[in-house]
């Protein structure tokens, strides 16, 4: 046991000791702050724990982190309800993109967590996002996939194991996300 948090400080140290990771995080940063700014929503994304991660994020934006402030927009792509109906009607690989299809406008931003970044429904949302002129930041693991081939912004965990250690940096990088856009908006 006490390999695996052994294991995973070294991902971290490997992580941020790679000047591109933290300045992929800053870019994203300002690019999610930007939006905000400027009246637009944030979405995010994911399947299974990616899932989770995209709750805690939009929660940690609408709610509140490290300082007392107005809610963000922020809104995760979670709605039961919601998912059962498209992937009934449509098929599991569109929850996403419909969601996107019906509420998402130019300007806004998607934040896209996926560990392989082939996920067919987040793939597709990458597209639908595109095509409204959505703004995507990708937060990836392994080599990117192809998710990274439409992000603005790739943030990635570039280890090809299971899919944990991958999700345990995602939080801490969403987290120092959140802090980032706090410190460029809160002033």
């Amino acid at each position: 046991m006490k390999d695996n948090f052994l294991f995973t400080v070294e991902l971290i140290k490997e992580f941020v000791n790679n000047v591109e990771n933290i300045k992929n995080i800053e870019n994203a940063g300002d690019l999610i702050s930007e939006c905000l700014l400027n009246d637009g929503r944030v979405f995010s994304c994911g399947n299974g724990g990616s899932m989770s991660d995209a709750m805690h994020f939009a929660e940690e934006l609408t709610g509140n982190f490290k300082t007392k402030r107005k809610a963000f927009s922020a809104i995760a792509i979670s709605d039961p309800a919601h998912i059962t109906c498209v992937a009934n009607d449509f098929g599991f690989d569109f929850i996403f993109s419909r969601y996107l299809e019906a509420h998402g406008r130019k300007g806004d931003v998607l934040l896209a967590i996926s560990t392989s970044g082939n996920s067919k429904n987040i793939l597709n949302a990458a597209l639908q996002a595109k095509s409204i002129g959505m703004k995507i930041v990708g937060l990836t693991g392994k080599d990117g996939g192809k998710l990274k081939e439409f992000c603005d912004v790739e943030i990635r965990v570039p280890y090809f194991g299971y899919s944990d250690r991958i999700q345990e940096l995602h939080i801490m990088v969403i987290h120092n996300l959140i802090e980032y856009i706090e410190s460029k908006i809160i002033k």
